[in-house]
């Protein structure tokens, strides 16, 4: 049972904790969750120092941990603690939300939009990450577990390919996973630092550290991997030309 809701009220409630955000394509509007199973898009006021409470997705039945905005087909997608996910869609002024059947055992942690925006993962505290795509024939998000983490996956980032994942775990590994779909990714031609063809849930890359990672990113080409962890360093691997070589920076501050 969903609460959805168009446009709201002028005035913006505070907001005391934005556990997870994500911006729209031109930077206008901002979803927030605050640490709630509540997730308010909220617009640049007129005078652009001020916020306006646009809309509410209510749908999730406990807090929200991911949201993604895909930036070119203005989809937002959410996760949370109570293992399940949605497509919010923006039809005629309402956000709607579309079933994802991610078949999650355990909390859902992150989500991600694929470059492409035609595919999703979501991370997990059941150990396995889920790569998600729509069916017509459904009309729903159907999911691919990749099953090779061996703890819970805090974080993931594509690779600009569209076919490859990095996660960071709390078993203070950052992975690199191959994540294409049939049906979805061509099989072949595909640049990346581990050559054209790549298939769905192999270990590509792995890279140890000294506490559960909390972060990865891809550099804008592709060749790069930053990884940042609970022992307050950041670690960053150049993949392509090979053999890969890493350098980390350890910070005398708190963890990022």
């Amino acid at each position: 049972q969903f609460a959805l809701s168009g446009n709201m009220p002028t005035e913006v409630r505070p907001v005391t904790v934005a556990s997870v955000h994500a911006w729209n394509g031109d930077r206008s509007l901002c979803a927030v969750s605050p640490n709630s199973k509540e997730i308010i898009i909220y617009a640049v006021g007129k005078d652009k120092k001020s916020w306006v409470e646009k809309a509410v997705l209510q749908g999730h039945d406990q807090t929200v941990t991911g949201i993604d905005w895909a930036p070119n087909t203005n989809r937002i997608v959410s996760c949370a603690q109570d293992r399940t996910a949605y497509v919010w869609n923006l039809e005629e002024g309402v956000w709607k939300p579309t079933l994802v059947l991610a078949h999650l055992t355990h909390a859902a942690t992150c989500v991600k939009w694929s470059p492409k925006e035609d595919k999703f993962a979501i991370g997990s505290s059941a150990k396995v990450v889920a790569v998600c795509h729509y069916e017509a024939q459904g009309n729903w998000w159907v999911c691919k577990q990749i099953k090779k983490h061996t703890s819970a996956v805090l974080s993931v980032a594509w690779h600009p390919s569209n076919v490859i994942l990095a996660t960071g775990c709390a078993d203070f590994r950052c992975r690199v996973v191959s994540a294409a779909v049939r049906n979805v990714d061509k099989r072949s031609g595909h640049d990346t630092p581990f050559g054209d063809k790549i298939g769905f849930g192999e270990v590509l890359a792995e890279f140890p550290t000294r506490g559960w990672v909390h972060d990865v990113a891809w550099s804008p080409d592709g060749k790069k991997l930053a990884f940042t962890s609970h022992d307050s360093s950041v670690q960053f691997v150049t993949l392509s030309p090979a053999p890969s070589s890493t350098f980390t920076a350890r910070l005398r501050t708190l963890p990022l």
